[in-house]
């Protein structure tokens, strides 16, 4: 069922769900906001860090729930029951999981580091490869992907597996590397969350759609409390979780492939930071003036502002880009 064919009272569950998850964001943010307050579960911010990010220090973390306990919510209230809708709740929830573990122990301990990387990336692959199974046992989902601009579906056989765990968990850490200015990880993954509600609505999947709808509207209302000058970050809880969120509507459309394509401003925030460090190891010298790529731009003398909403504009054409390797989806 392609959207055109969609009934009415599946495009007013879509309103709804935008209307009440945006809604129910707003609502929260002045509740949630001033609890992390006393609890002092406030950013500790790196020393490394640009010298303008000081004002940051004690900013209140772990503000993911905002928008993830709207989405959560009403996606289990108006989409359908599915293997998928359950499989991409899970995921989302499962590394919001870990993010909060790990910002909670920043919080604990008063650093700028939790989890260990090792302890970090091993939930993170437990977590994606329980989705990739599932996947195959409740949905029959098969080992096809879509190959983008139009070259059609390819079955890569056994080299799915690891390719889909891949894709979710590079997601994951690459929105987390992203979420280091205001409004710049929850606006870009805004923006490309709107390829895979067009994969979804190309596929009749009204159930991911409705949790895709549920999720940028929080998202929406996130950011009038997450702009620049923000009241509060999203943390891991949130950057995790998002990124497991785009991982887990690629797997369940079959669209590992357009990810990196509609995602790329998150690819070259990952690939800052690997290339830094892997200049820097081999020949004691860095590249860029800090990584990953935003904070290059900040020491290069843009102001936050201006290379959030610049990093916004280029995701909006990676998305572009997104759209068009989705021509002729879903075959």
């Amino acid at each position: 069922m392609t959207m055109d064919l969609w009934p009415v009272p599946v495009l007013a569950r879509l309103g709804l769900a935008a209307v009440l998850s945006a809604g129910m964001a707003l609502v929260l943010g002045p509740v949630v906001i001033p609890w992390l307050e006393r609890l002092r579960f406030g950013q500790t911010v790196r020393e490394q860090g640009p010298a303008r990010h000081r004002v940051k220090q004690g900013t209140p973390t772990m503000g993911g729930v905002i928008f993830l306990v709207p989405a959560l919510l009403v996606t289990g209230w108006l989409a359908p029951p599915t293997p998928a809708t359950l499989l991409v709740l899970g995921v989302t929830l499962a590394f919001g999981a870990v993010g909060l573990v790990d910002d909670y122990l920043k919080v604990a301990l008063r650093r700028s580091l939790g989890l260990r990387a090792r302890a970090k990336l091993f939930w993170q692959v437990v977590g994606a490869a329980l989705l990739v199974y599932l996947a195959q046992v409740w949905l029959g989902r098969g080992t096809a992907v879509w190959v983008p601009f139009g070259a059609g579906w390819w079955d890569l056989g056994a080299w799915y597996y690891p390719l889909a765990v891949l894709a979710v968990v590079a997601s994951a850490n690459a929105v987390n590397e992203t979420d280091g200015l205001d409004g710049l990880a929850a606006g870009s993954t805004l923006i490309a969350l709107s390829v895979f509600f067009y994969a979804a609505a190309r596929s009749g999947r009204y159930d991911l759609a409705i949790f895709i709808v549920s999720l940028g509207a929080a998202l929406a209302g996130f950011l009038w409390f997450n702009l620049h000058p923000a009241r509060v970050f999203m943390g891991d809880t949130g950057s995790l979780a998002l990124g497991a969120a785009l991982g887990g509507l690629a797997v369940l459309t079959g669209t590992e492939l357009v990810l990196p394509v509609a995602g790329m401003l998150f690819v070259l925030e990952t690939l800052s930071v690997i290339v830094q460090v892997a200049s820097f190891r081999l020949t004691g010298r860095r590249i860029l003036r800090m990584s990953p790529l935003h904070h290059h731009f900040e020491l290069s003398g843009w102001t936050e502002a201006q290379v959030v909403y610049r990093f916004w504009a280029a995701g909006l054409g990676f998305a572009l880009a997104g759209f068009l390797a989705l021509g002729g989806f879903p075959g």
